[in-house]
């Protein structure tokens, strides 16, 4: 295990550091709804709480990136050698599948699905993208079950309505051994030195996001609940690898710092796609609410006297071998 996994995080006193069809740009992906000056997916009409346009895009390079540094550019933790098929949930612009995967991993087949898959012009033979909703039934990529080495998720907090029901369809296609590897970002913000004042701004996301998840039926908190639910849908060898990531430079490891430093970052890019489609719809504010809560927010993030960390769990599992 990582010490950084566990160990508690050290405050720098320099306060001068900070620094299912397959897809085409021509068909239902393209068709977008205009919501508080954001677009969002119109695909089947679901309503994903994440903005599709160019904004949360270019976000998308920023929490790829913390994903990179957290894993010290390890690309997944699961002990897959040389995977063959490759399944990517929740793959956005397809940065893990396109700029890493199939680069590492030339003669596997990637498949990236989302409700709105948005890949760069061009792209490697060995990847496709698919448009679905992954609790629909997977036409296209899960034809014949048991047919994936690894299937990967991240970032889909607040997204799946029946997490339980993903994970049995994931069981169903992987291979027997094949890994599932989800990785997820904490709602809950916290410090451990009592900085962060139970009515800050940032201690209330975590009560709005939780709220908002629950309302709308779409936990948040799935950081929380991934171990135990992909144990109890059969898979073996679960692993959890809980990192911290700090908002600000306050931490004294440099890896930390770094993380913080981004993080910041990927609040001040992030925050107001994370809240404006939730709780304009699920919560009832407006969107001039919205707006002056982003603002708190953003002043929130400059304050190093608050030591403030979320965790980003990751969770590897296999599927059982058969038996003889």
């Amino acid at each position: 295990m990582d010490a950084r996994e566990t160990a508690s995080l050290h405050i720098d006193s320099d306060r001068d550091s900070q620094e299912g069809t397959t897809y085409s740009l021509n068909s239902a992906a393209t068709r977008y709804r205009y919501e508080n000056g954001r677009t969002y997916s119109a695909y089947r009409e679901f309503q994903y709480w994440g903005p599709n346009d160019l904004r949360m895009l270019n976000h998308e390079n920023i929490v790829h990136h913390l994903c990179l540094l957290t894993m010290e550019d390890r690309l997944f933790l699961a002990p897959v050698e040389n995977p063959q098929r490759v399944l990517d949930i929740g793959t956005g612009r397809g940065l893990w599948a396109v700029r890493d995967m199939a680069d590492k991993f030339p003669n596997a087949q990637i498949t990236g699905v989302d409700i709105s898959p948005q890949p760069e012009r061009s792209q490697p033979l060995n990847v496709e993208f698919i448009q679905d909703d992954v609790l629909s039934p997977w036409v296209g990529y899960g034809d014949g079950e048991e047919s994936y080495d690894l299937i990967h998720i991240r970032g889909l907090f607040g997204s799946v309505a029946d997490w339980p029901a993903l994970y049995a369809e994931i069981f169903r296609h992987l291979k027997p051994g094949g890994y599932i590897e989800q990785m997820e970002f904490s709602v809950h913000n916290r410090s451990d030195d009592g900085t962060l004042a139970p009515d800050a701004v940032l201690a209330k996301w975590s009560a709005y996001a939780k709220e908002a998840g629950e309302r709308n039926g779409t936990t948040a908190e799935i950081a929380e609940q991934m171990f135990e639910l992909i144990r109890e849908a059969g898979f073996e060898d679960v692993t959890l690898k809980r990192y911290k990531w700090p908002i600000g430079t306050w931490s004294r490891d440099a890896l930390h710092k770094k993380i913080g430093y981004w993080n910041v970052v990927n609040w001040e890019q992030g925050v107001e796609g994370w809240a404006m489609h939730l709780f304009t719809n699920v919560l009832g504010w407006t969107k001039e609410r919205v707006d002056e809560w982003v603002k708190t927010v953003h002043e929130a993030l400059k304050d190093r006297k608050q030591h403030v960390y979320h965790y980003a769990p990751l969770v590897y599992a296999r599927k059982p071998e058969r038996s003889v």
